[in-house]
């Protein structure tokens, strides 16, 4: 069933877009991945960056940590995390590139009329790097929701409703833009109409979480203008 078919089972008037940002608007995931893996492998776990996307996409570090130590069989330091973020933040301000299409759908979601805020399973400090790579920290200056700012990152709904509420919205009148499973769980838990981003797949990974499946970032702007002329 195409993205189009889907909306007309899953009626909503949106007043909100969330996007995620890995993955979304930042192609930041191979990077991130890649330092993530590099530092399992030398505690003793060997880890491809491929398996590390695999087993970790869409997750904070904090919630990495229970299976990194169940794997290993003993604690992590306790600035693990700490540690890790600053590589991280290091390597996202010198190599972090937009999403092919997110930035022209940014703009075409403001022409829309559609407020829009980003919620992130990262860290505040990773996303300013990220934004000021690509060139739009001062843009989404004011709509950025970091795991940080809530009692649990997704897929807790926690990060999604805090986020509609600081636009003054109900969780039915947001529409999310995720691409994990992780997400899209997140998204659904919070009530929310949640389209799937699936550039590498079929999305069926994503339709079976909850999500309505679009495969190229250029599709986004006519899934939205779809969405509010049926709810006209």
């Amino acid at each position: 069933m195409t993205g189009h078919a889907l909306l007309r089972d899953r009626p909503i008037r949106p007043r909100l877009v969330i996007f995620d940002c890995d993955g979304v608007l930042v192609d930041s995931e191979p990077v991130s991945n890649r330092i993530l893996a590099d530092d399992l492998t030398a505690r003793g776990w060997p880890m491809p960056t491929a398996e590390a996307t695999r087993r970790f996409l869409g997750l904070s570090l904090p919630a990495m940590r229970p299976s990194v130590e169940a794997h290993l069989g003993h604690r992590l330091p306790q600035d693990w995390e700490g540690t890790l973020q600053s590589r991280i933040v290091a390597a996202l301000a010198e190599e972090a590139t937009a999403v092919p299409g997110a930035l022209a759908a940014l703009s075409a979601t403001t022409a829309l009329g559609l407020p829009w805020r980003v919620a992130s399973n990262s860290s505040h400090a990773e996303m300013v790097a990220k934004f000021r790579r690509i060139g739009i920290v001062d843009r989404v200056a004011g709509r950025v929701h970091s795991f940080t700012d809530v009692a649990r990152g997704k897929p807790a709904p926690d990060l999604f409703l805090a986020t509609a509420a600081a636009e003054g919205v109900t969780p039915a009148e947001c529409l999310v833009v995720e691409d994990s499973v992780t997400g899209v769980r997140g998204a659904v838990a919070a009530g929310m109409t949640c389209f799937g981003f699936a550039p590498h797949g079929d999305g069926s990974v994503l339709r079976a979480a909850g999500a309505i499946p679009f495969h190229a970032m250029t599709d986004l702007p006519v899934l939205l203008a779809t969405t509010l002329r049926r709810a006209a």
